[in-house]
């Protein structure tokens, strides 16, 4: 039976290995950058778990976590699709091991996610899909958004 309960300080490991199995998944990441995103991560996380700007879920069968997904409250300005909410919901690291794929878990996530939001009167959400994850999501009511991404040399270096 699979049963869910909330993010914890104690899931820094947890999550942090769902979300590099999640990036080996996608399958366009080395090893080198995931561990150096790994390793700035780590550092990143935990303190959002003791303060709970990063909450999720955690799906388990009978106490083993088998797939989990992150959730957070970011600060954005207002915008046509939340006129007046300085907030939107953001879905990152939804994970599921892949003995568990194709049985409505990440839905369940997903529909615990939206109830999360609602409860925090957050009326927007946003994340970022894999091209294999994006048909859940679309069944799920979510659609493509105008976003676009760039990555800026820094000159801090």
């Amino acid at each position: 039976m699979i049963t869910t309960r909330k993010t914890t300080p104690d899931d820094l490991e947890l999550i942090c290995s769902h979300r590099i199995a999640m990036f080996t998944d996608g399958g366009k990441r080395t090893a080198a950058e995931l561990a150096a995103m790994d390793r700035s991560f780590r550092k990143w996380l935990e303190p959002r778990l003791h303060d709970e700007t990063y909450f999720g879920f955690i799906a388990c069968d009978e106490n083993r976590p088998i797939a989990g997904v992150g959730l957070m409250a970011l600060d954005w300005p207002p915008h046509p699709s939340h006129p007046e909410d300085d907030r939107r919901g953001y879905v990152l690291n939804l994970f599921v091991d892949q003995a568990y794929r194709k049985r409505g878990i990440a839905r369940m996530l997903m529909d615990l996610a939206e109830e999360e939001f609602s409860a925090r009167g957050l009326q927007y959400a946003i994340l970022h899909t894999t091209s294999a994850g994006r048909a859940v999501y679309e069944e799920l009511g979510w659609g493509a958004t105008s976003e676009m991404s760039k990555i800026i040399p820094s000159k801090l270096n």
